[in-house]
């Protein structure tokens, strides 16, 4: 709600809950129109996109009966909890000719296209390797049933533990790397529950795992290192290491985040060392958006419904394609639910990404 601004020419026709209380609150504190089920509102043919905020649980059902309807659907992530199921939403949008995309939309953030322009430069030479880091802390021992949002709703912590971090947050670095680097062909990952009591009178076997690490190889050869969790302090960080260079960041959670590059020095200059000390790369545009989420993260999650809007407006395809999101998706799940050995060969694929039109010089 808070970055919707950004973008006048989305207007927001009204909300629908299940439960009639939160929609109440929720309408009241924004001044919106309330549907009164989710049938009158896929009768509105005034609304061209549902954006999909439900749980996790009900992500599948609800885009299904919006596609159903004729409307195009912006999604929470997961997108899916089960792969078949997201490749069913995908297939239908692309027979009725819909338009089905999903977050996270950071990917169109100005830190990951000034990385992604920078790699395109070859700054760093070949890309080899990538560290990537989504700890969140120990979110179970934090104040987490104290915490709300801007209209009063709680956090919805079970939901939270039930789904786990990694279909939680594993997309937010996975859709950067699959654009810089194309489909994975292959992830080794360990999982594990390192706190199953955090949901105290919930049984830990409805928990998921609160850590994960993978390995991902990339079909361009590139292997990149992926922990998600929420039991280690909070680091977000992002290293990609090449031939020539390291580009780094340090959060992915913040659209104006610093992107730094150390490159290769060689001979006398290098004494003990191989690397120069990092610089800052200029940010390909300011993250001075004037509408922003004034909380722990500042990130404009409007700008993935824009996309959709853009696509509409202009009758193309959004820059975060649905096949993008399903790959992604096949990735994260194979993080999430290893198989016996820990090793998943990745099917899905998906056309090239096109980089933001603000980003190319």
């Amino acid at each position: 709600m808070a970055t919707l601004p950004n973008y006048p020419y989305l207007q927001l026709r009204g909300v629908y809950d299940i439960s009639s209380e939160r929609v109440e609150k929720f309408s009241s504190h924004y001044d919106l129109h309330a549907y009164t089920s989710i049938d009158d509102l896929l009768r509105d043919e005034a609304v061209e996109i549902v954006v999909n905020l439900t749980n996790p649980q009900s992500h599948y059902q609800v885009s299904l009966r919006a596609l159903e309807a004729g409307k195009h659907v912006y999604s929470e992530k997961p997108f899916a909890e089960e792969l078949r199921e997201a490749r069913e939403l995908v297939e239908l949008a692309e027979q009725r000719g819909l338009i089905i995309s999903s977050a996270p939309c950071s990917l169109l953030g100005e830190t990951a296209q000034t990385l992604w322009r920078t790699l395109r430069e070859d700054a760093v030479g070949r890309p080899l390797l990538v560290y990537a880091e989504l700890d969140d802390g120990a979110v179970h021992q934090m104040p987490y049933k104290t915490w709300t949002s801007a209209s009063g709703a709680p956090w919805p912590y079970v939901d939270e533990f039930q789904v786990g971090p990694t279909l939680e947050h594993a997309g937010y670095y996975l859709t950067w790397l699959t654009a810089f680097f194309g489909p994975a062909a292959e992830v080794v990952s360990f999982s594990g529950l390192l706190q199953p009591d955090r949901l105290g009178d919930h049984q830990s076997s409805s928990v998921a795992a609160d850590f994960t690490s993978a390995c991902i190889t990339f079909h361009s050869g590139v292997v990149a290192r992926l922990t998600c969790g929420t039991v280690a302090p909070e680091n977000h960080t992002l290293q990609i290491v090449g031939d020539e260079g390291v580009l780094a960041t340090t959060e992915c959670w913040d659209y104006g985040a610093e992107v730094t590059i150390r490159k290769r020095v060689t001979g006398a200059e290098s004494a003990h060392h191989y690397l120069t000390g990092p610089q800052v790369v200029p940010l390909v545009r300011g993250a001075d958006y004037r509408f922003r989420y004034r909380d722990t993260h500042d990130m404009d999650f409007a700008r993935g419904i824009a996309d959709v809007g853009e696509a509409i407006r202009g009758g193309g395809a959004p820059l975060l394609s649905a096949r993008h999101a399903l790959h992604v998706l096949e990735v994260v799940l194979a993080i999430s639910d290893p198989s016996e050995n820990g090793r998943t060969l990745i099917n899905s694929k998906f056309d090239d990404l096109e980089p933001t039109p603000w980003s190319l010089r």
